[in-house]
């Protein structure tokens, strides 16, 4: 509900502050006072379109501030406008965008006559309103939509396309295949086929090395003979005796050393198969290392990788007939589901229509018609409501009615026959063109919306001004050679004045005042 209304240097308004109430309020007043300028005021609230042109003529900026009442809370919503630049909104005194705005907007306000903030023109809104009168059953459908689409992610996260899969198997076995065919199980291989490498390429200098090595020991005059002559010359001299020990220890060593040396070079033999055969290893497990890891340990990983991926992709044709079963049975729930939702918005839009239309009638629409289309394709989610004003004219979608006042009625008619609306419902225009039964017949309609919901109407009309809970008179005057409005509740002789003046378009006649205090008894009466 809006309880407070706050302009600043709005056209005519130059300072405005106006505490509203709950049920039906009206705005009156005589024409140019000022009453659309706060019909517009609250439309910039609502995220309406701004223009530098509002700004009063000599101030730098516009303001208008609402204060919401939702339950237990409280929402601020402002605009501003400056004289030179693009207007600014806040929502609880924070900075916001306009579309910010109007999200908060739509949640709280309806506005209805010749301004375009209004939900109920929308496709999505008529569609919500036919399911909220036929009562239409969405939850199958939504479960059936979730299940399919939830299907769909399954079969999408198996890998793809059947071709992409099958590509996929194809290059994942090649690798699998390829990294067994090399039987890789030991990482240090590698180094232990480089040390074999350098035996066998170089078996004949190995040899030849050896065999030096063996002259120099063993020959004449080699190492052991003269160590051996140098034990000699030494002999059993005592000061000499730990020397000669250690001379015997070394002939020992070198002797064995020799006989190792005879024996490494006999076994060392010249095989350039085996030789061939390492470096083909070795070649192998580098291009391994360079497809798959930087170790052979990577590779290994690597291969438990691709078995793994390869189970989940080889089981696909089990889970996929699978899943494709299920999704046939969910794509026949799903259309079962949407056939029976579109038989409920078919048979109940002429109900609807009729509904609206007898409400629209009443409203100094006598013959007009409302039809209610719902698209042939199911669900039937493109629902439309059409106004056929007169007779002979063809039905038009409501969002193009041309009469502002016929379009308020219409969805002052909807708004009587549908419950759900926001707390605050705005007419404009309402009443434009109709007179007395008419006037009546609308007030009582605004009346009767005003028990469920807060009601703003201008009005030109004193029968539906007697009928409101209270009366806005928004006046204007010159001020220092400036034309300044103003806003004021009345009550009592004040509003039985104003009541006077709407009957006799100037100022009130004793019989004028006579016909509205009996207009204001008449409403309490009734109510």
């Amino acid at each position: 509900m809006l309880t407070e209304l706050h302009i600043e240097n709005l056209g005519v308004i130059e300072r405005l502050d106006l505490v509203l109430g709950a049920g039906f309020t009206v705005l009156t007043g005589e024409t140019g006072a000022g009453k659309t300028m706060l019909v517009g005021a609250i439309e910039l609230l609502l995220g309406g379109r701004a223009d530098s042109a509002f700004v009063r003529p000599g101030a730098d900026e516009a303001r208008v501030e609402g204060r919401f009442v939702v339950g237990d809370d409280e929402v601020v919503l402002a605009r501003t406008i400056p004289h030179d630049g693009r207007s600014r909104a806040y929502v609880d005194g924070r900075l916001a965008t306009v579309s910010v705005l109007q999200e908060h907007g739509q949640r709280l306000v309806d506005l209805y006559g010749q301004h375009a903030h209004q939900s109920l023109l929308s496709v999505a809104a008529q569609r919500a309103a036919l399911d909220r009168f036929a009562g239409t059953d969405l939850v199958t459908l939504r479960e059936t939509r979730a299940r399919l689409t939830e299907i769909d992610a399954s079969l999408a996260s198996l890998g793809g396309d059947a071709r992409a899969r099958a590509r996929e198997v194809d290059l994942l076995r090649f690798q699998r295949d390829e990294i067994d065919a090399a039987s890789v199980s030991d990482q240090d291989e590698e180094h232990q086929l480089e040390q074999l490498e350098d035996l066998l390429s170089s078996a004949q200098s190995h040899r030849e090395a050896a065999y030096r090595a063996l002259v120099a020991l063993d020959d004449d005059s080699g190492a052991l003979d003269s160590l051996g002559t140098a034990v000699s010359a030494l002999g059993t001299r005592s000061p000499f005796a730990p020397s000669v020990e250690r001379l015997r220890n070394a002939i020992a060593d070198l002797r064995d050393v020799a006989a190792d040396l005879r024996s490494q070079a006999e076994n060392i033999d010249d095989d350039p198969e085996r030789l061939g055969q390492v470096r083909e290893r070795r070649q192998l497990l580098r291009e391994l290392r360079r497809k798959y890891g930087e170790s052979l340990g990577d590779v290994v990983a690597y291969r438990d990788e691709v078995a793994t991926r390869l189970e989940e992709l080889e089981g696909f044709e089990a889970m996929a007939a699978r899943l494709e079963s299920e999704r046939g049975r969910a794509v026949s729930a799903e259309r079962d589901a949407a056939a029976a939702v579109a038989r409920t918005r078919r048979n109940g839009a002429p109900a609807l229509g009729e509904a609206i239309a007898a409400r629209v009638q009443a409203l100094a629409m006598p013959r007009a018609r409302v039809e209610i289309v719902v698209g042939a394709q199911d669900p039937g989610d493109d629902v439309m409501f059409m106004l056929g004003a007169n007779p002979g004219e063809p039905a038009l979608p409501l969002s193009k009615v041309a009469s502002g006042g016929e379009l308020a009625r219409t969805m002052l008619a909807l708004r009587l026959v549908l419950t759900e609306a926001p707390d605050t419902l705005v007419f404009d225009e309402v009443d434009a063109g109709i007179g007395g039964s008419a006037a009546i017949a609308v007030g009582e309609a605004l009346a009767d919306l005003g028990r469920r919901h807060q009601v703003l109407a201008v009005t030109h009309l004193a029968q539906v001004a007697a009928l409101a809970d209270r009366q806005v008179v928004v006046s204007k005057c010159v001020l220092d050679g400036r034309t300044v409005a103003s806003a004021v509740v009345v009550d009592g002789a004040a509003r039985v004045e104003e009541i006077a003046r709407m009957l006799s378009g100037g100022v009130g006649s004793t019989a004028a005042k006579r016909h509205a205090s009996e207009l204001l008894r008449s409403r309490r009466v009734e109510h």
